[in-house]
Parts: C-alpha cells; sequence; structure tokens
C-alpha cells in the first residue's frame, strides 16, 4: 500500500485527508472510496488519460484508492494528482507518506492550478501541519506568500513523478515572498499599512463628534452605531473608518487572502482590512446564505 497526503474543506478550514492505494489481483478495475464528491469520482478518468499520454501501462489488476477519513465528506479537483501519483509510483520503494500532494490534471497530463489551493495550504500551514508539498507551478506566486512551508512546483504529471522518484535531491522551487508594503515593528513584530486613501476624512465636513467616536472605535477595535438623518454623513464615515484602522499583521493580511480566495476573488495581499456595506433592507438569509446554521 502507497500513501500521500492531500486536504480538503471542514467548513472554512482545512482537514488533512490520507490517500492511500493498493494495487491487487482481480478482476480490472478502478474505484474510488471515501465520501468522494462526484468531482472526485471524476478524476478516474482524468487521471487514466493523464497517465496514458505519459505511456504509463495500466497493469492488469483491481486498483482501489480510499480517502481517509473515510466518514469525512471529500470534494475538489485537488486529488487528481495524488492519485495518479499513487497508481505511477506504485513499485517505488521509497516511502511518500510525508508528502502533500495537490493539483488538477488535464487529460494530457498538466498540471493546473486550482484557485482554492492557497486557502486550503494557509490552513494547513496556520495548524503547523504541513512542511513540503507538490503543487501546481502556477500556484508557486500566490503560495509563496506562505512562510514556513517548502513548494515543490510541477508543471506536468512526467515532471511530478521524477519529483517523488528522486525526493531525497528534490530543492524547493518556491522563495518566501515578504509582503511588499510600509511596515512598523512593535515588540519584535511587523505591522503593515497603505498610504493611499481614496476615501479621506477631509471629505466629511462637519460632524466632529462622530469623527471622534469614528476614531475611539477605530482605536480600540469598539463597536459604533451611527444613528441620524439621511444624507448627515454616517454611510460616509463608517466607509472611511478601514483607512483609520491600526495596521495589519502578516498573519491577517494571509487570512483576509484566504477570504478572498473562499469568495473566487483574486487575492491581493494587501495590508487593508475588508469592508462590506450591506442594505439595510437585507434579510439575515441574504447575508448568511440560505439554511446557514448561524442563523
Amino acid at each position: 500500500m502507497k500513501r500521500v497526503l492531500c486536504a480538503t474543506y471542514e467548513g472554512i478550514e482545512a482537514k488533512v485527508v490520507q490517500v492511500e492505494s493498493t494495487l491487487t489481483k482481480g478482476l480490472p478495475s478502478f474505484s474510488v472510496v471515501g465520501m468522494a464528491s462526484a468531482s472526485i469520482n471524476e478524476a478516474k478518468e482524468r487521471v487514466k488519460s493523464a497517465l496514458l499520454s505519459n505511456e504509463f501501462i495500466f497493469p492488469p489488476k483491481r486498483i482501489t484508492i480510499n480517502l481517509a477519513p473515510s466518514d469525512l465528506k471529500k470534494e475538489g479537483s485537488q486529488f487528481d494528482l495524488s492519485i495518479a501519483l499513487l497508481i505511477a509510483l506504485d513499485t517505488l520503494k521509497d516511502d511518500l507518506s510525508e508528502w502533500f500532494v495537490f493539483g488538477e490534471l488535464g487529460l494530457d497530463g498538466a498540471i493546473k492550478e486550482n484557485l482554492h489551493l492557497y486557502a486550503l495550504m494557509l490552513s494547513l500551514s496556520n495548524q503547523k501541519i504541513i512542511k513540503k508539498a507538490v503543487v501546481p507551478y502556477e500556484s508557486l506566486e500566490k503560495l509563496s506568500n506562505i512562510p514556513n512551508v517548502d513548494f515543490y512546483g510541477v508543471k506536468t504529471l512526467d515532471e511530478a513523478i521524477e519529483l517523488l522518484k528522486n525526493s531525497s535531491n528534490a530543492q524547493p522551487n518556491a522563495v518566501y515572498k515578504r509582503i511588499d508594503y510600509p511596515n512598523i515593528s512593535v515588540d519584535n513584530a511587523e505591522y503593515y499599512f497603505v498610504q493611499n486613501y481614496p476615501e479621506d476624512f477631509l471629505d466629511v465636513k462637519g460632524q466632529e463628534v462622530a469623527k471622534r467616536a469614528a476614531l475611539i472605535s477605530a482605536a480600540g477595535f469598539h463597536n459604533l452605531l451611527l444613528e441620524g438623518s439621511p444624507g448627515c454623513g454616517k454611510s460616509m464615515i463608517a466607509q472611511r473608518l478601514r483607512y483609520i484602522l491600526p495596521p495589519l499583521s502578516s498573519d491577517e493580511i494571509l487570512e483576509i487572502a484566504k477570504l478572498d480566495v473562499l469568495e473566487a476573488v483574486e487575492p491581493q495581499f494587501v495590508p487593508l482590512r475588508s469592508f462590506r456595506a450591506p442594505h439595510h433592507s437585507s434579510t439575515t438569509a441574504s447575508i448568511f446564505g440560505g439554511g446557514c446554521h448561524f442563523q
């Protein structure tokens, strides 16, 4: 039995999944077990095509892929590369159980980027679970913002196979990229900020009491309730609050980028706190989503 590691979402956090494989005697077949979603079951066809494109000859055996723990629902195309490598390297004697492997396969064996990969990696890094990972080469630009993880970027299935065959001599090809914004140091920790203010409190005429309340609220992360006639400046003040909030640590910047990814937005890694402005008539379901347990 061969084993590598991958991950899936449990809420908005990553949960480690052990991808196991066995090739046993019996009628030739290919099955994936362990509460796999439709996207993972479809991976069988992508894996078959990718391996055949790399001149791999399927042995006449019963191939079983298990995703453990089996009581956790798994979804996502990031399991493609794990499954393909376990089949291709079944006869390899090296232990691969410490390797995390992520990537979606094309039919020709090309390894494609997965937008949600960054959020998975950051969550695993925050949990101090991951040390090294094989990832799509296209994802290195974003993933290099995550510290303390060695990333090995590969472009094709053939490159990934060669990498793990010579894993003892492999070198990571991603260099940790520091956040390129002005910062201040407090107690040996760095906090980053922006110097461009498209919305400035200079635009708010009058309302000195409200502006002072906003300043106190921002400095201490306090709640703020603004009440008044339409057009008196409540929304203007609220929209400008994010620009006077305290600078962000690198961990906070990475966490904001993670939430952007989960919303299918390309992360920018800008040290600017998030701002949402739902309409006053918004319902609970429209903000949190229908059927959400937070309601």
